[in-house]
């Protein structure tokens, strides 16, 4: 049995990866009573037994921890850190394994993996095969658009989305300098920041995570029929990911794959006009589905989704 402590267990990223854990029968989860939770010594001493700790933390209690793993020499598990962190720290690796063809071999050598951020995995997924393929320039403008559920804005958001009468919409992060912006750039291949638009919206959970472009000032001028072959080609026999056939999609809803640890992509075109879209769960594939197939990667167990017919597709 493979022996996985979560540091900080009982936050929403902890709790969503607890609640996945069935589909890993062969981890041992370590846990801390209460009142140890913030206790360094007890900590210290559950990392110490664990071959994997993961950090559900506030950025600066990761660090700490990760500096407290470090303490432990040649008995110091492997991390996965949840927080922003390390998300362009030299040496993580990014827990994203549908990057490139080596990323997942990459996380199961390494030691110390971060987990992607909701929205940036969402913009990852339509930037990378566009600037991997020629067609997106590293330097082109971008504009990202995207709508978040309130459970990934943190207690305040969510108390406020809670309370009788709290906001149907809300844009945020205007002072354009959001913290998935650098793990954007860096994965998904952009050499000039990209304007990103988060919004906030009167649902939990669910995302959608959207890229308007000119295709004819795209390398190539493609057609829209070539973008989405080209995405396609991309995630070919990725278990998470999906293509959604053809182009053009009237409306899309953000909570149609709640619960699941899926991310779609949609091509809608007209004329010079293309619009990408990725939708995901901010709490699955966003964030503790994510972890949770991080997780399988870095322990050298099987994907969890395997054994799971909902996520089957061809």
């Amino acid at each position: 049995m493979a022996k996985l402590f979560i540091d900080g267990e009982t936050g929403t990223t902890g709790l969503g990866i607890r609640s996945r854990l069935a589909a890993l029968p062969e981890i041992e989860l370590i846990t801390l009573s209460e009142s140890a939770r913030k206790d360094t010594a007890a900590r210290l001493d559950a990392m110490r037994r664990s071959d994997l700790t993961v950090l559900c933390l506030p950025d600066e209690a990761a660090r700490e921890a990760v500096s407290m793993a470090a303490g432990l020499g040649g008995a110091a598990p492997k991390l996965l850190d949840a927080s922003t962190a390390h998300r362009v720290a030299q040496g993580w690796i990014f827990g994203f394994p549908e990057l490139s063809a080596g990323q997942a071999a990459a996380i199961v050598s390494a030691g110390r993996v971060t987990n992607p951020g909701c929205y940036a995995t969402g913009a990852i997924a339509l930037l990378r095969p566009l600037v991997d393929s020629g067609l997106l320039p590293p330097g082109h403008d971008v504009t990202i658009n995207a709508v978040s559920g309130y459970s990934g804005g943190g207690k305040a958001m969510i108390a406020t989305h809670e309370a009788d009468g709290g906001p149907a919409f809300e844009l945020y992060a205007l002072g354009l300098r959001h913290k998935h912006v650098p793990e954007i750039m860096r994965y998904g291949g952009l050499t000039r920041r990209p304007i990103f638009v988060p919004s906030v919206g009167h649902f939990r959970q669910g995302m959608l995570v959207s890229m308007p472009l000119f295709i004819d000032r795209l390398n190539g001028a493609p057609s829209a029929y070539e973008v989405c072959e080209l995405f396609r080609e991309f995630y070919d026999g990725a278990l998470r990911i999906r293509v959604a056939p053809g182009v053009n999609a009237e409306t899309l809803d953000p909570e149609a794959l709640n619960g699941t640890d899926r991310l779609e992509i949609f091509v809608c075109a007209h004329g010079a006009h293309i619009v990408l879209v990725a939708r995901l769960d901010n709490l699955g594939k966003g964030a503790s589905g994510a972890a949770l197939q991080n997780i399988a990667l870095m322990l050298g167990l099987p994907d969890p989704l395997l054994a799971q017919k909902e996520f089957s597709h061809a």
